[in-house]
This record gives C-alpha cells, sequence and structure tokens, in this order.
C-alpha cells in the first residue's frame, strides 16, 4: 500500500472509515452468497430443500407466525455477526448457507441461480438484510480491532448503536416479506 492510500485512510473522518467497511463487507457478503449460490446441487436435493422451506413458511403461516420468526432469525443471526472476532467468520457461514438454498431453489424451479440472486435484489428485502449483515460485520471487525489496541469500552456504544439500527431495519424487512409472502398466496 502506498503512502497516498494510508493518507486516504488516516485523514478520513471516522464516520467514512465506518461506511467505507461497511461498504467492502457488503460487496464481499454479496459475492460470498453469490459464489455459494452456483456450487452444483442435485435436482433432488434443491427439491428437497425447497419443499423444506415451502412447508415451514406454510407452517409459521397457519400459526400466525411468520413475522415474528422471519424477524427473530434474522436478528439473531445478525446478533451472532457482532460478536468480535467471530462475528465475520460466522457471517461468512450463513451467507454461503443461504447462497445454497437460493441455488438449491433456482435448480429445483429450472432457472439460473444467477439470476434468482438478482430477482433477490429486486425486492428491499435483500438490500435491507444485506446492509444490516454488513453493518454487523463491520462492527465486529472495528470492535474486534479496538480490543487488540485496548480502546473498546467507546467501540461498545458504536456497537449498540450499530444494534440497535439493526433491530430497526431487520424488522422494516420482515415487515415488507411478510407483506409479500402473504400477497404471493
Amino acid at each position: 500500500m502506498n503512502r497516498t492510500s494510508l493518507d486516504f485512510w488516516n485523514k478520513s473522518p471516522p464516520m467514512r472509515k465506518r461506511l467505507i467497511t461497511i461498504a467492502l463487507v457488503f460487496v464481499a457478503a454479496v459475492l460470498i452468497t453469490t459464489v455459494a449460490s452456483v456450487v452444483p446441487v442435485e435436482k433432488q436435493e434443491a427439491t428437497k430443500t425447497t419443499d423444506q422451506l415451502r412447508n415451514t413458511i406454510q407452517t409459521l403461516k397457519d400459526n400466525d407466525m411468520l413475522l415474528q420468526y422471519i424477524f427473530g432469525n434474522n436478528f439473531m443471526i445478525t446478533l451472532l455477526m457482532f460478536v468480535p472476532f467471530a462475528g465475520p467468520l460466522i457471517g461468512g457461514y450463513v451467507l454461503f448457507n443461504t447462497g445454497l438454498v437460493v441455488g438449491s431453489i433456482a435448480v429445483s424451479q429450472d432457472t439460473s441461480p444467477l439470476l434468482s440472486m438478482a430477482e433477490l435484489f429486486l425486492t428491499p428485502i435483500a438490500w435491507l438484510e444485506y446492509i444490516v449483515y454488513a453493518m454487523a460485520m463491520a462492527a465486529s471487525i472495528w470492535l474486534s480491532w479496538r480490543i487488540l489496541q485496548n480502546r473498546s469500552r467507546h467501540e461498545m456504544v458504536n456497537t449498540a448503536k450499530f444494534m440497535s439500527l439493526s433491530a430497526v431495519i431487520l424488522f422494516v424487512a420482515a415487515v415488507i416479506e411478510t407483506a409479500i409472502i402473504y400477497a404471493a398466496v
């Protein structure tokens, strides 16, 4: 890295550094999911995965628990992504598995996994969720760095703020996703 690059980073205000980190993690998150979506899967296994997902959604709808489940599941996963040091690894694992499910759904519907990935980002749900996941993993990176510097106290406050913002965004995303699922019937 040359001196100019370091000067840019060192002279950037903290919020700009955080936004850059979030943007980079967002790109990495989408890439991880996209790569996983094209992992070859047998049609029979893909159909089984898709059927399990449909059954889960139907059971949640029948019990009027869809919104709570979507929000709770996504928020719990997000909280794990905030964990210092381990958060980005957990996030990478979750996003890879998400890509496998996207790929399975595509294969079971005889469509391209890459097309399915693109379709995901035509809805606000994917954008909102991936922004939250990127914020969580970026916050984990920042908190981990501050722990290594023995300066974690203030960073804990920033992390708590990002957690609160994540909850609000994920709730909005869950409301939208629930509405779309009910409208699809």
